[in-house]
């Protein structure tokens, strides 16, 4: 028999609404919410372990529920009443299903990378839409890696979940300092391609980026710190021919990754 909760006073629904609110609390538990069919897929996929699932019974079934993810018989099943689950929902339109998933670390020391990888970078990005949008994109291009120096925000975030439509779960991610990162691109001896708008920038398009790359993007107010512009193997720029001298860092990373996907498609 499953556990059914009913009222907005019930101590896990308190859990739950601070799981969702802040950031220490997940640090704290080691957990996280996913909200939404496809967020779950997508974790479970990830190889994301989900302790428990809470289903809104005027909304969805538990048979649907089962039929779409066919979850496992260790996972808690919780069904909840329609006003239990707008008051732990961050989303009100995510198909009445809400998990709590075990989190990941996100170390450096666990990536597994191929021979010639391609892998993104963004040093302290902070708007949780950006990297949802640099996740998507980093999905989108299949690439091996996505590392967040200085990171300012807590990837699990529900924002940058729900700006990121699950790829949080299906890219390979870690986090470090920027001087950690560094290190270890020139021990794996990675070239590092720093989006900047400086003197000695080239064009973006005369790079070869069949060797191992690592395209390193900053934020769109401060750009990338010295530690980037001294390092890096060549720093790069996107031509603008308009009045204005940037782009959205998440657009600026799109159209170099893509580049680097054409050349080496062709080669």
């Amino acid at each position: 028999m499953h556990k059914q909760i009913t009222s907005i006073q019930n101590f896990l629904v308190k859990e739950i609404v601070q799981l969702q609110e802040k950031s220490r609390v997940r640090k704290k538990k080691g957990l996280f919410i996913i909200e939404g069919v496809r967020e779950i897929s997508l974790a479970l996929k990830g190889s994301y372990q989900v302790k428990s699932v809470w289903i809104c019974k005027d909304i969805i079934s538990l048979e649907k529920v089962n039929s779409l993810l066919g979850l496992t018989e260790e996972t808690e099943f919780i069904i909840i009443s329609k006003e239990v689950y707008q008051k732990i929902s961050h989303r009100k339109t995510t198909e009445g299903i809400i998990a709590v998933a075990k989190a990941k670390e996100f170390d450096l020391a666990n990536l597994e990378l191929p021979s010639v990888p391609l892998i993104l970078i963004a040093e302290a990005p902070e708007k949780p839409g950006n990297i949802g949008a640099l996740l998507r994109t980093a999905d989108a291009a299949n690439l091996d890696a996505v590392i967040i120096a200085n990171p300012k925000t807590d990837l699990y975030n529900p924002n940058i979940i729900r700006s990121s439509v699950g790829c949080i779960f299906t890219n390979q991610i870690a986090t470090g300092t920027t001087e950690e990162i560094i290190t270890y691109l020139k021990q794996n001896k990675i070239n590092i391609y720093a989006a900047a708008l400086k003197e000695d920038s080239i064009n973006y398009t005369t790079i070869d980026y069949s060797s191992p790359t690592a395209i390193v993007v900053g934020t769109e107010a401060t750009g990338l710190s010295d530690d980037w512009l001294q390092n890096a193997t060549k720093n790069i720029i996107i031509p603008m021919e308009g009045e204005i001298d940037s782009l959205n860092v998440s657009v600026s990373a799109a159209i170099i990754i893509f580049e680097a996907k054409r050349q080496r498609n062709i080669n």
